[in-house]
């Protein structure tokens, strides 16, 4: 075994949650980008005890990167059962550092590579379909989800890092239970290394209705996000507000959107300007017209860091937070997780997250979709085409 000298992440001054709320059993904080996510999850790892499981999209060789393989590597030395699985696809982690984690011990699932041996449906479906759930969960007793990955887009500017817009959430109690049998059900479906089943014998969670953890588990059900999305829409009665980076719903949630705006409630939806993915930025524009019409509105994210959060909150009372984008990929393909919340409180400080993020947008109406030229429509037109693809 290599030596590593154990190193904790303690909190820096400033980098406390945006709000902490207490509900029943579960303790949830909210996160606001790397600057508060990383420190808290890279703390709880250097505590682990027994297990840790980590899921993520993107796992890269940076320093945000190898800053978490070297956390991991350290505990396992350790004698902690660590767990980690990747999107075979989204990820550029080194062979070198997959082989540093195999030499503790780590047990490591590439989620998605391509059996060309296959039948050709198989071969196509595994194409399509991504892990794009981001997910860590320590000792069964602490959790996080939301929509960061492993990587220096993520970390804050100030850790070296490019600052990116995105939330997360810290899940003390019996929530993190049920992120854990997520992720293991998700290793033993699609057959990651046999691990000691032992360390992770848990008792089963109390059902607690303020906060549930919603994943969509292939095949059993690919519709629980999209279907909580759906009703918290159609039960609003004065508010939703939606901040996603990649915004192409399907059409039932479309409508729901269309119809609460219609009975009076404030429908507001920040999407991104600044972007990793223009395409989809330009299949979004194609709903515009439609948007705007009905009433709701439609903010730009234009502060030059690209957004990526994928979260909403209606009536001050029920919020969001997670991996999945409201697109075709992530409500009919992908792996996805979203943390459920209901409480005044912590929907609150999502609300004040929301109009912070306001300050940065530049909105639009219907004169900024007439003033766009030739050419930004017809990209728009044909992406809006193709976005089921997207």
């Amino acid at each position: 075994m290599s030596s590593t000298t154990r190193t904790i992440w303690s909190t820096p001054e400033g980098r406390a949650p945006a709000a902490e709320v207490t509900m029943g059993p579960n303790r949830i904080a909210l996160l606001r980008d790397g600057f508060q996510a990383y420190p808290a999850m890279l703390d709880a790892i250097a505590l682990a005890t027994s297990t840790i499981c980590l899921e993520t999209y993107i796992l890269k060789d940076d320093t945000t990167g190898l800053r978490f393989i070297n956390a991991l590597i350290e505990r396992a030395e350790a004698g902690v059962e660590v767990l980690l699985m990747y999107d075979f696809w989204g990820s550029t982690v080194s062979e070198e550092s997959l082989a540093r984690l195999a030499e503790v011990g780590v047990k490591v699932k590439a989620f998605g590579p391509v059996p060309f041996t296959a039948r050709l449906g198989r071969i196509l479906a595994r194409l399509l379909r991504r892990n794009h759930r981001k997910s860590l969960v320590v000792d069964g007793a602490i959790g996080f989800t939301g929509g960061l990955n492993i990587a220096d887009d993520y970390a804050a500017v100030e850790d070296g890092g490019a600052g990116w817009r995105d939330t997360h959430v810290r899940v003390v109690g019996p929530g993190a239970i049920e992120l854990e049998r997520l992720f293991l059900s998700t290793w033993r479906q699609y057959r990651g290394p046999r691990f000691d089943v032992r360390r992770f014998d848990r008792p089963a969670p109390a059902a607690h209705a303020r906060l549930t953890i919603v994943g969509n588990d292939f095949p059993i059900d690919r519709k629980g996000i999209r279907r909580a999305y759906v009703e918290a829409f159609n039960r609003a009665r004065s508010s939703i507000f939606l901040t996603h980076a990649y915004f192409l719903p399907p059409a039932k949630m479309l409508k729901a959107l269309v119809l609460a705006s219609q009975r009076g409630v404030r429908v507001a939806i920040i999407l991104a300007a600044t972007t990793d993915v223009k395409l989809v930025l330009f299949a979004a524009r194609g709903l515009y017209a439609k948007l705007l019409k009905a009433g709701i509105e439609v903010y730009e994210w234009q502060s030059g860091r690209v957004l990526h959060a994928k979260t909403a909150v209606s009536d001050g009372l029920w919020a969001t937070v997670g991996s999945s984008n409201l697109d075709p990929l992530s409500l009919r393909q992908n792996l996805e997780v979203n943390a459920m919340v209901i409480d005044a409180e912590f929907a609150r400080a999502l609300e004040r997250l929301f109009l912070d993020d306001l300050r940065h947008c530049r909105r639009v109406t219907h004169e900024t979709v007439r003033a766009w030229g030739l050419w930004t429509r017809l990209v728009s037109y044909i992406a809006f085409r193709l976005r089921h693809w997207l």
